[in-house]
């Protein structure tokens, strides 16, 4: 039986310094050198993946965004983007804009993403997201720094509305947007800080289990095994054959899951794909 072995990276993966151990990045290459189908499906974008990933054999595309794509990290090409529908895109802006709604926009095209920004200056925790990411070679920010709005000559690229906000804020703006027609608008705390919340919403069916799907069809695997420990990952552990949550992960997902295995410190995840369980 071939399997597909997928793995969200904040919390599940990598250690809570955002990075990949010694032995996880050990494991793995034993894993892929041995012939088992490993990829990863991370909110991130390539970014942040690149460098994560760049000691590790991946033969196989991520899954990045949410499953608004999927990138090839030796190539730099995206392949199945997910856009919006335009005159969806233009029905959340013009919410947002009412709204007064702090939010990036992501775009993207021609394998960059180009970042732009709507209503008023960064707050502290969105100049930082900018900051850390602002001299990758894998996405352009368009943000002026006099607060004005900056916008995509064309909504018919975007694929994310990427909002941070306090935790209270973030539920509120949710709220506003969770059932609107073309949407898929997901709520959760960031790991990172809890006192946080993250607002994204995507075209209806960028999930990371259509993404999931869509990479078991291709190569093939008669069997998925996903990893994860927050709530963006429920969608793709639901629709795993076995769903697999780390032992740091929320209650809600735990009891989502076939099993529970060891912590992300633990280098869990790797250990169990290296075993082919």
């Amino acid at each position: 039986m071939k399997t597909l072995y997928v793995s969200d990276l904040d919390g599940t993966l990598l250690q809570p310094d955002a990075r990949l151990s010694e032995r996880t990045v050990a494991l793995l290459g034993e894993a892929v050198a041995a012939g088992h189908l490993f990829t990863v499906a991370t909110a991130r974008t390539p970014a942040t993946v690149a460098p994560i990933l760049q000691r590790v054999d991946m033969r196989l595309p991520a899954i990045v965004m949410t499953g608004a794509a999927m990138w090839d990290t030796a190539t730099g090409h995206y392949s199945h983007v997910r856009h919006f529908a335009p005159d969806t895109a233009a029905g959340l802006l013009r919410i947002y804009r009412e709204a007064g709604i702090s939010t990036f926009i992501f775009t993207l095209s021609d394998d960059m993403i180009d970042i732009y920004h709507l209503n008023g200056d960064l707050l502290p925790l969105q100049r930082a997201f900018m900051e850390e990411r602002m001299h990758s070679p894998y996405k352009r920010f368009h943000v002026d720094p006099s607060g004005a709005d900056t916008l995509p000559d064309t909504l018919s690229e975007t694929v994310l509305f990427y909002t941070m906000l306090p935790d209270a804020l973030a539920r509120e703006a949710y709220m506003l947007i969770k059932d609107l027609p073309g949407v898929r608008a997901q709520y959760y705390h960031d790991i990172y800080g809890p006192e946080t919340g993250i607002l994204e919403a995507f075209a209806a069916g960028a999930t990371k289990a259509e993404a999931v799907r869509t990479l078991a069809a291709a190569t093939g695997a008669d069997r998925t095994v996903c990893f994860g420990d927050n709530i963006n990952d429920l969608p793709m552990m639901e629709a795993a054959d076995l769903a697999v949550a780390v032992g740091n992960a929320l209650p809600e997902v735990k009891r989502a899951a076939d099993i529970v295995i060891g912590c992300n410190t633990d280098d869990a995840v790797a250990a169990f794909i290296c075993a082919g369980l």
